[in-house]
């Protein structure tokens, strides 16, 4: 199942009041860390207008502010080059100073978000993880979000990164090379930055007629309790302009051998409603616009011939699925069967851009740290 936002171009989005949190700590002083750091937030620093503006806050073994808010891209860029790494990490401090910046520059209707730049965990000040959850819960309810990249290897802590960004209704991403970050801030910037729609929910009911068994392929960090859809209080992941989401369902027909064992009971057996025999499965889409805080709802059925006609994945569905095979791989998924990163990129098929070239090359990474001595 596919969802795409819509475009907005860089001429029609809200003006922008971005606080840059950069970790200058010891650690970061390495060839993939902060010099990568600043080229990335220079690459994001040249995407911004006149009615923008940008305020540096850095932390290593205190924090503070290196830039006062400014429209100028010449002044973000100095003060970028002049960042050195040296001593410990207090990033509770810093996160605090950056949202007290952000809070004071507030743009109203427009875009407030501190954008995080770190290769690891913080040792310094607050660094218990339910403390940083709630500074970050507090300030997006307070209408500022959180983008965090993270940077380098080592003592990185992937998990916290996301989490954190997961909170603050803003978006994580890893950042390796310059490609990378140019993928992320230049031509990912307006999903990066513009929220179309929040508390984006997704409920799909298959119908037992056709599908005995199914599983969603990863999301576990997303999933929401059934009764959870309906409630408008339960906060859930928000998408920016132009951001597309892919969610990979696994399906067993009924009829077929799946992985679970028949049930004993009949009333404990799925039985399929007539009224709705031409429906493989009924879709609901749950959604707020940025400014309300009452959900519209979306429905639609797919029909049952979908899957009677379905071809084997070509294209984009066949890459997708490519990558969510190497994903189980990794995680050792019970139910891949005898399917191989081989057959993953057998499945993703000869590509073109350099970016799905570099999946390609990973699998056959992989296959080498898998194999036996």
């Amino acid at each position: 199942m596919g969802l795409r936002a819509y475009d907005v171009a860089r001429n029609e989005r809200p003006p922008a009041n971005l606080v840059f949190l950069v970790d200058t700590s010891g650690s970061m002083n390495s060839p993939d860390k902060l010099p990568l750091v600043k080229a990335a937030l220079t690459t994001l620093a040249d995407q911004l207008g006149p009615n923008d503006k940008v305020s540096i806050v850095v932390y290593a073994g205190s924090a503070g502010i290196v830039l006062e808010p400014t429209h100028d891209k010449r002044y973000v860029r100095q003060a970028l080059e002049c960042l050195a790494a040296g001593g410990s990490t207090a990033g509770g401090q810093g996160m605090a100073l950056a949202y007290a910046t952000a809070k004071a520059n507030m743009i109203k209707g427009g875009i407030n978000r501190v954008i995080m730049t770190t290769d690891g965990d913080f040792n310094v000040g607050i660094s218990r993880n339910e403390d940083i959850e709630a500074l970050v819960k507090q300030n997006m309810e307070g209408g500022i979000t959180l983008t965090t990249l993270g940077f380098g290897t080592g003592n990185y802590n992937e998990a916290m990164m996301e989490k954190i960004a997961d909170i603050g209704n803003g978006n994580y991403a890893y950042i390796d090379s310059a490609a990378e970050a140019r993928k992320v801030l230049d031509d990912e910037m307006s999903a990066t930055l513009f929220t179309v729609a929040k508390d984006v929910k997704i409920q799909l009911e298959f119908n037992p007629k056709y599908v005995s068994q199914y599983r969603l392929i990863g999301y576990e960090n997303r999933a929401l309790a059934e009764e959870d859809f309906n409630n408008d209080a339960v906060d859930a992941g928000d998408i920016g302009a132009g951001h597309q989401v892919t969610a990979l369902y696994e399906v067993i027909p009924t009829g077929v051998e799946g992985w679970l064992p028949d049930r004993h009971f009949a009333a404990n057996n799925a039985t399929a409603n007539a009224e709705h025999n031409d429906e493989l499965v009924w879709m609901k889409l749950r959604y707020k616009l940025p400014n309300e805080e009452t959900s519209r709802l979306i429905e639609q059925a797919v029909p049952a011939n979908t899957l009677a006609k379905a071809a084997p994945a070509r294209g984009d569905l066949a890459f997708a699925a490519a990558v969510a095979a190497y994903g189980q791989f990794l995680r050792g998924d019970t139910h891949l069967g005898t399917f191989s990163l081989s057959d993953a990129r057998a499945l993703a098929g000869a590509q073109n851009d350099y970016r799905r070239q570099e999946f390609l090359e990973l699998t056959r990474l992989a296959e080498t740290a898998k194999a036996p001595n």
